[in-house]
C-alpha cells in the first residue's frame, strides 16, 4: 500500500504571523485611522476672540506710514485687539524690559487684547514725525486716528531697569481704556 503524504501545515506559520503584528504595531507607533471625510460646505470658524499671545508686536515694514497704520488698525480690529502704534529703539532699556516681558506673556493678565505696530526711533523718526507721533520719550505708545496719523491720545517714557513694565502697565491700561472707549 502506499503511504498518503500529507501535505505540510501553514497554520504555525500564519499563528506565528499574526502574534508578530501586534509586536510590529508597538513598535513602530502604528494606530488604526479611521478616514475622515472632508466637508466642503464648511466654511472657516470665525474667532470670537484673539488666538495667541494678548500683546502682539507688528514690525512695520518699509513705505509711507499712514497707509501701514490704517491697515494695520483695521486688521486688529477685525481680530478683536487694540491697536498702537509703538516706537522704540534697540538702545532703550525700558523699551527692551517691556517687549521681553509682553513675549514671556507677563502683562496677558493686566491687559487687553493689543496689537503694537513696531517703529524704531532710530531708522524710522523722520516717517514717526511726519504722520504726527511726536514724543520727547520713548517707548511711545499712541493711538492711532482713522486716517492713519497721530491723535496726539498716547503715552510716553518710563523709568529704567527691570521695574519699567510694571510702570508703563498701569499707563498702557488707561490709555487701551480709552482707545477701546472711543475708537
Amino acid at each position: 500500500m502506499t503511504a498518503l503524504r500529507r501535505a505540510p501545515s501553514r497554520l504555525p506559520a500564519l499563528c506565528v504571523l499574526a502574534s508578530a503584528i501586534p509586536l510590529l504595531c508597538a513598535l513602530t507607533d502604528c494606530a488604526p485611522t479611521t478616514p475622515r471625510r472632508a466637508t466642503p460646505d464648511a466654511s472657516p470658524p470665525r474667532a470670537a476672540a484673539p488666538t495667541g499671545p494678548r500683546v502682539r508686536f507688528d514690525h512695520a515694514g518699509d513705505g509711507p506710514m499712514t497707509p501701514l497704520v490704517r491697515t494695520f488698525a483695521e486688521r486688529a480690529r477685525r481680530e478683536g485687539r487694540i491697536p498702537l502704534v509703538y516706537v522704540g529703539a534697540t538702545w532703550c532699556e525700558p523699551c527692551r524690559y517691556f517687549h521681553a516681558a509682553a513675549e514671556r506673556g507677563e502683562l496677558d493678565a493686566v491687559l487687553p487684547p493689543m496689537a503694537l505696530l513696531e517703529f524704531d526711533l532710530d531708522h524710522d523718526g523722520a516717517r514717526i514725525e511726519e504722520a504726527g507721533y511726536r514724543s520727547r520719550m520713548i517707548p511711545l505708545f499712541a493711538v492711532p486716528g482713522p486716517d492713519g496719523r497721530g491723535t496726539g491720545r498716547q503715552i510716553e517714557g518710563s523709568i529704567h531697569g527691570p521695574g519699567s513694565p510694571a510702570q508703563i502697565t498701569p499707563r498702557l491700561r488707561a490709555l487701551l481704556d480709552a482707545a477701546a472707549a472711543t475708537p
